[in-house]
C-alpha cells in the first residue's frame, strides 16, 4: 500500500494507484509508530481463500507484508540551502556575521557498521578491555553517542557500506569490510546494523550521508554489473523502508584508487544518474560523490549531482578552503546547490581562523575527520577501529565546542 500519514482522530485513505481507496480511522495508523493494516471486519470470518479472492479482484488490495515505518526527518534542498522537514537548517542563525541557515555541519563516522571477514586482520580491531572485536558492540556504542553529538549541533554524519581505512590512512587494505557481496547483494548483518543507526538518526532529526563504495574494498565486487547492482539494491532498500533522511555518496573520493572504471572520476556521473533514476511513488534520493583533498568536481559531476562534496585533507591553509568553494561554484554548468566538505583532518579549533571557519564563511558546510595518530590511545579519533564514539578527546571536544558555538546549540 502507499505510505500514508494522518493526525490521530482523522480519517486516512490508503490504496494502490488506479484502485479504489480504503478509508479507516487514522488511529490505526499510529499504533507503535507504524502504519497499520486497515481493520477488516471480515477477517475473523473469511479464510485465506476468500481473502485471496478479494485481493485478486482489485477491490480490496492487500497491505504490504512489512508496513513502512512513519518517518520523522526529511532532508531536502532549495538552491544552496539544506532543508529539514521543509525548513532551512538553523533558521535565521548567523555567527560572526556569517549565515548559518541552510548549512549541514557534519562529521566522518564511517565505521558505524564496520566488520572484518578476514581472519588474518580481524584481531587488529580488538577492544582493549575485552581483547575481542565485536561489530554489534561497535554499532550499539555508536547509537548511544548520537544524542550527545546532536545536542552539540551536529546535524549529519557520513557512513560508508565499505567503511574507510580503520588505520586512518593505509597503503594497503587487506581487511574485508563490505556490506555488498561479490555480485552486489546487501549482506543482512550489515543491513541490521545500518537500520538501527538510520532509525535513531531519523528520531533525532539527523541526516546520514551514506557512502556506497570505498577504494581498497571496491575490488571485492566482481564486475561493473555487480557495482551497479550494489547501487540499485541499496537505493531500493532505502526507498522501500521510507528513509527520507539519507543523502547518497556513490563513492568516497572518486578520483582515488578504484579498480572498477565506473567508480572512477571519468565515469562516476553515470552512477549518480543511475541512482537518481530509481524512485518510489515519485520520490528519489539526493545523490553525489566526493573527491580527494584539494580537488574540485568535474563539470559532469557538478551537473549531475544534487549537492557537491569536497575534502580538505592535504589542504595547507584555510584560504585554500575558501578558494576551493569559489572554484566549485565557477565550474562549467554549475547551478546553485549546496557545497559540503564531508572530510577534513585539520583542526586548530581554538584559533581565530581554521578550515571549519573558512568553509562556514564561504557558505559551505564542513565535516570533521579524525583518526588515531601513532601512539595515541582508544579515546582518540572517530575512524580508527575500535572506536570510542564519545566526545572523549581534546580534538573531539575542540570540534564539538566550536560546532556548538557556530550553530547556537543549547548547552548540553
Amino acid at each position: 500500500m502507499r505510505d500514508i500519514a494522518a493526525a490521530p482522530g482523522s480519517v486516512a485513505r490508503a490504496g494502490h494507484p488506479g484502485q479504489p481507496w480504503l478509508e479507516f480511522p487514522s488511529a490505526a495508523i499510529h499504533r507503535a509508530g507504524r502504519l497499520a493494516r486497515p481493520p477488516s471486519p471480515m477477517r475473523p470470518y473469511l479464510g485465506s481463500l476468500a481473502i485471496a479472492i478479494f485481493a485478486s479482484s482489485g477491490l480490496f488490495p492487500l497491505p504490504a507484508a512489512e508496513p513502512a515505518t512513519l518517518r520523522h526527518t526529511t532532508i531536502g534542498i532549495s538552491g544552496e540551502n539544506f532543508l529539514i522537514n521543509g525548513r532551512p537548517t538553523f533558521p535565521g542563525r548567523t555567527w560572526r556575521g556569517y549565515s548559518i541557515e541552510g548549512l549541514l555541519p557534519n562529521a566522518r563516522m564511517v565505521q558505524g557498521i564496520f566488520d572484518d571477514f578476514n581472519p588474518a586482520t580481524r584481531a587488529r580491531w580488538a577492544y582493549p578491555n575485552t581483547g575481542q572485536w565485536d561489530p554489534e558492540r561497535n554499532t550499539t556504542e555508536f547509537i548511544a553517542a548520537m544524542p550527545e553529538w546532536r545536542r552539540h549541533g551536529l546535524l549529519a554524519f557520513t557512513l560508508n557500506l565499505q567503511g574507510g581505512s580503520p588505520e586512518g590512512y593505509s597503503k594497503t587494505q587487506p581487511w574485508d569490510n563490505t556490506a555488498l557481496d561479490p555480485v552486489g547483494n546487501l549482506r543482512p548483518d550489515y543491513l541490521r546494523r545500518l537500520e538501527r543507526i538510520l532509525d535513531r538518526a531519523d528520531e533525532l532529526g539527523m541526516v546520514v550521508i551514506l557512502g556506497l563504495y570505498y577504494f581498497g574494498q571496491d575490488h571485492r565486487l566482481q564486475d561493473e554489473a555487480a557495482v551497479k547492482n550494489g547501487v540499485k539494491h541499496t537505493v531500493e532498500w532505502l526507498l522501500d523502508r521510507g528513509y527520507r533522511n539519507v543523502l547518497i555518496e556513490i563513492d568516497n573520493e572518486c578520483n582515488g584508487r578504484y579498480e572498477h572504471p565506473i567508480l572512477q572520476a571519468a565515469r562516476v556521473h553515470e552512477l549518480i544518474g543511475y541512482a537518481k533514476s530509481i524512485s518510489r511513488d515519485g520520490r528519489r534520493l539526493l545523490v553525489s560523490t566526493s573527491y580527494t583533498g584539494g580537488k574540485i568536481p568535474s563539470p559532469a559531476v557538478a551537473q549531475a549531482a544534487d549537492f557537491l562534496l569536497l575534502h580538505g585533507n592535504g589542504v595547507q591553509t584555510p584560504d585554500r578552503i575558501t578558494e576551493m568553494v569559489r572554484q566549485t561554484r565557477a565550474i562549467e554548468g554549475y547551478t546553485p546547490k549546496p557545497v559540503v566538505f564531508n572530510e577534513d583532518d585539520h583542526f586548530d579549533f581554538e584559533r581565530p581562523q581554521n578550515n571549519f571557519i573558512a568553509a562556514t564563511a564561504a557558505y559551505a558546510s564542513w565535516g570533521y575527520f579524525d583518526y588515531r595518530f601513532k601512539g595515541e590511545g582508544f579515546d582518540e579519533g572517530y575512524q580508527s577501529v575500535p572506536v570510542n564514539w564519545g566526545i572523549s578527546s581534546e580534538r573531539k571536544r575542540g570540534f564539538f565546542t566550536l560546532l556548538q558555538e557556530i550553530t547556537g546549540a543549547a548547552q548540553p
